[in-house]
């Protein structure tokens, strides 16, 4: 088998390449700081990244070409992943090193949008990518503004690939999302660390889109968005795509700040289904478990299992909600956000059989479970045991909107639990819906 070993100042990809002409090989990060451009990875490789050292990007937007890609659920042209794998099987990343996406002038550029309240292209870096999606004006998103057409690239992508382990690398400052899965399989993620600023907007640590038989062992979450975040394609592309997540499992993670510890949604067209997630803790995260979907999503999440979990001061700690709001456009929010029922289309998301069991919440700060479906499209037969949750001091409350500042209208004083067009609930052996 081919060894190579990359000193400072010498070039990754030209190994990468090396390895991928006699098909495949170990690839050594010596200790030390390795800047880079993008690097596209090659099948039979494993990838080292040792102790001290660190992987560093380049963040000049014009170094990230377009690709085909998902962006917000959506397939388009984006710019090129810092590190990409298209289609290839039998990799392995791993080592105790750091992998760092420079994201710090990422994120002031997409602020810099915010507080223009700026929705349509204008530098160079998005232009290019406008005249390759047609489409771009009348993009929704889940708040990363699709129609800027500043489509930042995630940290690690895997588009269409197999048999990946990822095992104690350390990931962070990613520019967007961290680590992305589309359309991929059999992948194992271990002892890993995903390290993002709280206020660093969009970066999941992990989304697993379209892609089944994942397992997520022994990782710490930290970031500035959703945690473990299962995905599969947003309305109708989503719907035309047609790819299912399926079969993942989660276990002793721990997870810090984030928007929502175990997230599945806000993508769900194709479905997702057959989760267990367990023996996970959770410290300051907003919402421990977060379901979520809206109209023109479309797609089921079912059959998940949630259990044994601990969290200590989380806004919420089980969130279920079918009126998440970022990215509705403004022609939209009378119906997608409307509270009377609407008509029932293959669009019309659903959710279905959740098993929650064994959570102990302590020092709740704003409600104790927030579950909100649709008129027409009830959640339905959610089981909840053993849920054992206190409040935090009064000096520690946030009102109680934060539950879910997403989810539609539906906020009052009640820190208990909130349910909204609910049916089939149960509630430590008490039925509410």
């Amino acid at each position: 088998m081919l060894v190579i070993e990359v000193k400072e100042h010498e070039d990754i990809q030209a190994a990468i390449d090396q390895i991928g002409r006699v098909g495949g090989g170990h690839l050594i990060i010596k200790p030390g700081d390795h800047l880079t451009g993008p690097l596209e990875l090659v099948s039979n490789l494993e990838l080292t990244v040792q102790k001290g050292a660190v992987i560093k990007f380049k963040d000049d937007p014009m170094l990230y070409p377009p690709v085909w890609t998902r962006w917000e659920g959506i397939e388009c042209y984006a710019m090129h992943p810092l590190i990409y794998a298209n289609g290839k099987h039998h990799i392995k990343i791993d080592g105790d090193g750091v992998i760092d996406g420079s994201g710090s002038n990422w994120w002031k550029k997409f602020r810099e949008i915010e507080n223009e309240d700026r929705i349509l292209p204008r530098e160079k870096y998005e232009l290019r990518l406008a005249d390759l999606n047609a489409d771009y004006k009348t993009r929704t998103g889940g708040g990363g503004r699709p129609s800027t057409q500043y489509l930042r690239p995630p940290l690690v992508q895997f588009w269409k690939c197999r048999e990946i382990v990822i095992d104690g690398i350390t990931l962070k400052n990613s520019p967007f999302w961290t680590l992305h899965m589309v359309y991929s399989s059999q992948i194992t993620i271990k002892n890993m660390t995903f390290s993002n600023p709280a206020d660093a907007i969009n970066t999941d640590a992990m989304d697993i889109d379209s892609s089944e038989d994942v397992t997520v062992q022994h990782c710490l979450l930290d970031v500035g968005d959703d945690g473990v975040t299962l995905k599969s394609g947003s309305g109708k592309d989503g719907i035309r795509v047609n790819r299912p997540t399926r079969n993942v499992k989660v276990s002793d993670c721990k997870i810090l700040a984030s928007h929502g510890g175990i997230a599945i949604g806000s993508e769900t067209a194709a479905g997702i289904s057959d989760v267990e997630v367990s023996n996970c803790t959770f410290e300051g995260t907003r919402r421990g478990i977060r379901l979520k979907s809206r109209r023109t999503r479309g797609g089921t999440i079912k059959n998940i299992q949630l259990r044994d979990l601990k969290m200590n001061a989380c806004w919420c700690p089980i969130s279920l909600e079918q009126y998440f709001a970022p990215g509705v456009l403004p022609a939209e929010e009378a119906t997608v956000l409307s509270q009377d029922p609407q008509p029932v289309d293959e669009t019309t998301p659903h959710i279905k059989n959740i098993e929650i069991k064994n959570i102990t919440a302590t020092n709740v700060r704003a409600t104790a479970a927030f579950i909100v479906g649709l008129p027409e499209a009830n959640i339905e037969n959610v089981s909840i045991d053993n849920f054992d949750w206190s409040l935090a001091d009064e000096s520690e409350l946030l009102p109680t909107e934060r539950a879910e500042e997403t989810g539609g209208r539906f906020h009052n004083e009640d820190r208990d639990i909130k349910t909204i067009n609910v049916t089939n609930l149960s509630v430590n052996g008490e039925k509410l819906g």
